[in-house]
């Protein structure tokens, strides 16, 4: 096989990685220039690489094992397999295309190690941190390949992110709970009278609906935060943020007093695409 040929293999096993396992991400970079787009789907397909590491193992060990070997990668320690990794061959080709940093990157696979463990995300503040070095940096990382960093663009990053976290957070409960891996702050839920045991019964109750709806609060806040500040940063980079259309219905959905967060729900792949396109031709992203 040639290299062009091995980097087209590349290429196309990251954007079937992503259209598979994190369809938003996916659907949201055929709304970018076809000049950015490869960039785009190896980042989001190394985060979904780390974030489904948990869902391969089952012991907290091999995980950190895979975990580290992306972080010798990254810090060009690599100890075999890179070359034959699609995933690490197209992010290491983004970083250099594009000068992607570097850090964020290996902040994003420490905060996953969380997911190995079946700790309790303690407080409202260490959810912060796990969201912001991991969506919302993600954002401001995908940001990179549109346009010059700026703190405007950071800034949009840190609250779209935090919207987009906090969201999944929700509407991963039902797994969450099935698994006893709790994301929804346990001081939050102490808060109102609730704890662990309530959340994995996998039955709503009045105290568990009050940590889930402060929840939604604090989402719709930085919601409406980050569509504020699209206005400022340039019209170029803003179709990385699209996937913002997508929190702001969700969460709308998330907030109706018969919504049960226990229930998985899933929306179509078309439904996906359509609110996208929508958003697109919206004044907000143009």
């Amino acid at each position: 096989m040639s290299g062009t040929e091995a980097h087209a293999d590349s290429a196309g096993f990251c954007a079937d990685l992503v259209r598979t396992y994190d369809f938003v991400r996916y659907a949201s970079t055929l709304f970018a220039p076809a000049a950015q787009r490869r960039a785009l789907l190896a980042i989001y397909a190394f985060n979904a690489e780390i974030s489904r590491v948990r869902d391969h193992v089952s012991q907290p060990l091999p995980g950190e094992m895979r975990l580290q070997w992306w972080t010798d990668m990254l810090a060009g320690a690599g100890h075999g397999g890179v070359e034959g990794n699609p995933v690490a061959a197209e992010l290491l080709l983004a970083i250099r295309d594009f000068g992607l940093p570097v850090e964020p990157l290996s902040r994003l696979i420490d905060e996953h190690q969380f997911d190995l463990y079946n700790d309790p995300m303690p407080s409202m503040a260490a959810l912060e941190g796990y969201v912001n070095d991991t969506s919302s940096a993600l954002l401001a990382l995908a940001a990179c390949v549109a346009a010059r960093p700026s703190e405007e663009i950071e800034h949009l990053a840190r609250h779209a992110g935090l919207a987009q976290g906090i969201a999944q957070v929700i509407a991963a409960l039902p797994l969450d709970a099935a698994r006893r891996q709790l994301f929804v702050p346990l001081q939050l839920l102490e808060s109102h009278g609730s704890g662990m045991e309530q959340v994995f019964s996998g039955r709503q109750t009045p105290p568990v609906r009050a940590a889930i709806d402060q929840l939604i609060g604090e989402a719709r806040g930085h919601v409406d935060t980050a569509f504020e500040l699209l206005a400022g940063v340039p019209p170029e980079v803003r179709p990385i943020f699209l996937p913002l259309a997508l929190v702001r219905r969700d969460l709308k959905r998330m907030s109706r007093a018969d919504n049960d967060p226990f229930v998985p729900y899933g929306t179509s792949r078309f439904r996906t695409l359509w609110t996208l396109w929508r958003a697109s031709r919206s004044p907000e992203f143009s």
